[in-house]
């Protein structure tokens, strides 16, 4: 029986390939892939041919296997951990109790800096603070801003809506503690990727409708708005692209209690009736993404509500690409674009 070789010898084997010569490269991952007008990257497919080679998957088996898996897999494609950043534990209070949450802060940053809240993805089941770290580091050092990251509640244990009360409640803590924070309570914005740009936009909009403080931004990264809708890219790249349509199925049969009004905006803010009055908003697709149309509807219809948003779609990328900063450079420029518009989005305006 094969002995499976040390997570750090896969990682170090993972990132070397990359480094290999274009040619080696473009003949380990295959021929190109076109789809839809696009053409893959050859990062990601290069990440994809390993990832089959190896039969990692984002979901196996039970949650309790498919987390476990994740937390394995992530030193894969991460890389080291980005410094200097500084790290601080905090316990973010909630009605349903203490809520963990890691204060990212970039080494040198002055007081009142701009703040960013941070909800991570895995579909509202899987991921957490620590699979996300890098991103978040990357983020916080290159966009010259604190970072909280909060380990909201997840599906099955907690379904649907306790991530939104949480991700709503860690809003209005980095709020109200934004001093003890180190943050300029006029400059915390929310954002996250895939189920965590769920809980960022549902944030926005309760926070705006219930009249209170309000994000001074919205970074949304392959944002999931519309359980109501089956959309075209969920046709397009529903297998062998990270993210598929079973895993889909699987996430919302997990976090969606039967039963549920799907059309309610705190599941699909796509949904809601009034986008007017929401702060600016980034939001990030990726072409080669089930979740791609959806995101893309919903920056369409800020817009038509006259909010003040930009679309980036990164046409040749997949799902789930702001956490393979260690493999590869596309994937890195892509989240260094983010944090540059993330540091003017939170700029001090005169």
């Amino acid at each position: 029986m094969a002995i499976p070789l040390p997570i750090r010898v896969q990682a170090a084997a993972s990132q070397l390939a990359f480094w290999l010569p274009t040619p080696v490269r473009r003949l380990a991952a295959g021929r190109p892939v076109r789809i839809d007008g696009q053409d893959l990257a050859l990062d990601a497919q290069l990440l994809l041919r390993l990832q089959k080679i190896a039969r990692a998957e984002l979901v196996r088996g039970s949650v309790e296997q498919s987390r476990a898996l994740l937390d394995q897999g992530r030193h894969l494609v991460s890389g080291k951990p980005i410094e200097p950043v500084s790290v601080r534990e905090i316990a973010v209070p909630t009605p349903d109790g203490d809520l963990p949450a890691t204060l990212y802060t970039p080494v040198g940053l002055p007081e009142k800096s701009p703040l960013l809240v941070f909800f991570h993805g895995g579909g509202w089941v899987i991921g957490t603070r620590a699979s996300h770290d890098n991103a978040v580091r990357f983020l916080a050092k290159h966009a010259g801003v604190r970072v909280l990251s909060i380990e909201y509640r997840l599906a099955p244990e907690f379904p649907f809506p306790a991530a939104t009360e949480d991700a709503l409640a860690a809003f209005e803590y980095a709020v109200a503690k934004a001093s003890d924070l180190g943050a300029d309570p006029a400059r915390i914005a929310v954002g996250g990727d895939s189920a965590g740009g769920n809980l960022a936009a549902v944030t926005a909009q309760q926070a705006v409708r219930r009249g209170g403080p309000a994000p001074a931004f919205q970074l949304l990264i392959y944002p999931a708005t519309d359980f109501a809708k089956r959309y075209r890219s969920q046709d397009l790249f529903a297998e062998d692209l990270f993210l598929t349509d079973v895993h889909m199925k699987w996430f919302e049969g997990h976090y969606v209690p039967e039963g549920t009004d799907l059309e309610d905006p705190r599941l699909s803010p796509l949904r809601a009736d009034d986008l007017s009055g929401l702060p600016p908003a980034l939001v990030v697709t990726a072409g080669f993404d089930p979740l791609r149309d959806e995101g893309e509807a919903y920056a369409q219809k800020l817009a038509e509500a006259g909010v003040d948003v930009a679309l980036r779609r990164h046409d040749d990328l997949i799902h789930g690409f702001i956490n393979f900063t260690g493999v590869g450079t596309r994937f890195r420029e892509a989240l260094a674009e983010m944090a540059g518009a993330l540091r003017v989005g939170l700029s001090k305006k005169d």
